[in-house]
């Protein structure tokens, strides 16, 4: 290209000023929240039978909303499609249970005839569709957006799309796909898997992000308050759901909705039968017990588990269906001779226990790190969590795993400081020579942290770490950009690959935890799919 430019006349120093210019292209499948509670499956970047086949059996994974509907342009094919294909992608619609259909060119109009869902609108082209949008009835559905190239579908979903914030936090579904599957691999295929999602999957977002990680099998979900596994019931996800930080008051909107509660002490017990008695339609209620091993936060100790039985045996409606514990310190190679003695009393405690009951329980104690470094304790299940979404307190990890979430951005002005001046509240932040500095639209009301001030956060910025100068705001931090070729509107990636969640925190004196769980609700997530 660069030849051919050269050839037709364009000088070196043009070239290099409109490549600088070029913003990245995306050609993977998007999830976006759309107005009026809608959610957008955006698919604008190629369009043929297989393709759509593709997007299709993708949208079938996505649970959270009964309505779909498919907005398509005509396809790119060669060669000119019959009314018999026609048929065959109505028949294909059906299957999918697709509610609407917005098609736009002339061969869905030509053969507008053979479609015969519940509703159907045709448009000649993509200005007609735009015109026609803003008096389109959506809510609560989702939006499979499909369309050939040169129909500038991006227009589509631009006019589909909630608008609220330039800063986004984009979420790469096949890389946390990938992380499952690296820790499945390293446990026996019997061993069961929890998917941690507390926390709004440790700030990453809920059901689309769940959605994959049930596509790929987990067996069990696993959040810490009752109104986060209500709100995933609500969005039609039907798997396990352990609720581990079960209060008392909660017991009965949990049994309204099928979640499991743990139990850590003999007065939730009680107050969890005195619900139960008031549901003769349940014949039995899934329960999972937490044994203390040494961590000393919640859990039964070996001295209660004679009364714990005897509790458990003379009400038919408590099953136990796993007993657990948790290590507290697996990812610490100088704690390993307590993280063993830890494994050997949960062994002892749950032998005693199980040994009183004839029907299976599961039984769990590792996390992350400890499915990493302690395989031979799997029992029955693990409990997978941080390390899903691709940080590690384990530092060999780190190359290992592959990165979920990208905290982007973009630059909204370019500054020029000379010498001497100071950036930022307080003048915390004297320069000391002549300054290129950009403004990005991120600061601490979005959850980016203030221990990153002054020189010790750095973000990417056309792939060089720049450094975070001054004193980071409410809603905007500040950046050296000196010697880069850069221009207003160009991406930042505040967290991403090459400058990873982990490598921020540390930098902060912080846990990769907190960074992620930080990140507010003001910015939005789009799920990636390759």
């Amino acid at each position: 290209m660069i030849v051919t430019l050269l050839q037709v006349g364009f000088q070196p120093e043009e070239i290099n000023d409109r490549l600088g210019r070029l913003t990245h292209i995306s050609m993977r499948l998007e999830i976006m929240e759309g107005r009026n509670h809608s959610v957008i499956v955006n698919d604008t970047y190629s369009l043929d039978i297989n393709s759509l086949s593709a997007a299709l059996n993708f949208l079938d994974t996505q649970t959270q909303m009964t309505k779909k509907t498919l907005i398509i342009s005509d396809f790119e094919q060669v060669g000119k499609l019959t009314e018999e294909d026609f048929r065959r992608l109505n028949a294909q619609l059906k299957r999918h249970h697709i509610s609407r259909l917005v098609a736009v060119g002339g061969s869905f109009e030509g053969y507008r005839g053979v479609f015969d869902l519940d509703e159907q609108l045709f448009f000649h082209d993509t200005a007609e569709l735009l015109a026609h949008l803003p008096g389109l009835p959506i809510s609560y559905e989702i939006i499979l957006v499909k369309g050939a190239r040169n129909f500038h579908f991006e227009q589509v979903v631009n006019a589909l799309q909630h608008k609220t914030h330039l800063t986004i936090m984009q979420v790469n579904l096949p890389a946390l796909a990938y992380n499952l599957n690296f820790h499945r691999n390293r446990l026996r295929p019997d061993t069961k898997m929890v998917a941690m999602v507390k926390a709004s999957s440790y700030g990453l977002g809920d059901v689309e992000l769940v959605n994959t990680l049930l596509d790929q099998g987990v067996d069990y979900l696993a959040v810490a308050y009752t109104d986060e596994g209500v709100r995933l019931r609500k969005r039609r996800i039907d798997t396990p759901i352990i609720v581990l930080g079960a209060e008392a008051h909660s017991f009965e909107v949990m049994v309204n909705h099928r979640l499991e509660p743990e139990i850590f002490n003999f007065y939730y017990l009680q107050q969890l039968e005195e619900v139960l008695a008031r549901h003769p339609e349940i014949p039995t209620f899934n329960i999972h017990v937490k044994v203390d091993t040494g961590m000393h936060r919640l859990g039964f100790d070996m001295q209660d588990l004679p009364r714990l039985i005897d509790i458990v045996k003379r009400n038919p409606k408590l099953r136990i269906a796993s007993v657990f514990s948790h290590l507290a310190a697996a990812e610490d190679p100088a704690e390993d001779a307590f993280t063993r003695r830890q494994i050997a009393l949960f062994g002892h405690m749950t032998d005693v226990l199980c040994a009183a009951f004839d029907y299976k329980i599961l039984r769990h104690i590792l996390n992350s790190a400890g499915i990493i470094r302690f395989p031979e304790a799997q029992f029955d299940m693990v409990r997978l969590g941080i390390q899903l979404y691709g940080c590690s307190e384990i530092p060999e990890m780190a190359m290992k795993l592959h990165n979920v979430v990208t905290l982007k951005t973009v630059i909204t002005q370019i500054k020029q400081i000379p010498a001497g001046e100071t950036i930022g509240y307080n003048r915390t932040w004297k320069l000391r020579r002549d300054t290129q500095v950009a403004i990005i639209p991120i600061g601490y009301a979005d959850g980016y942290p203030r221990e990153l001030c002054n020189g010790r956060g750095k973000v990417l910025v056309q792939g060089q770490k720049v450094p975070v100068i001054g004193k980071i705001c409410m809603d905007m931090c500040m950046l050296d950009i000196t010697g880069l070729r850069v221009h207003e509107g160009d991406e930042v990636i505040v967290y991403g690959e090459g400058n990873t969640v982990s490598e921020m925190a540390a930098a902060a004196g912080l846990i990769s935890y907190e960074l992620m769980t930080r990140i507010s609700q003001r910015v939005p997530r789009v799920y990636v799919q390759e």
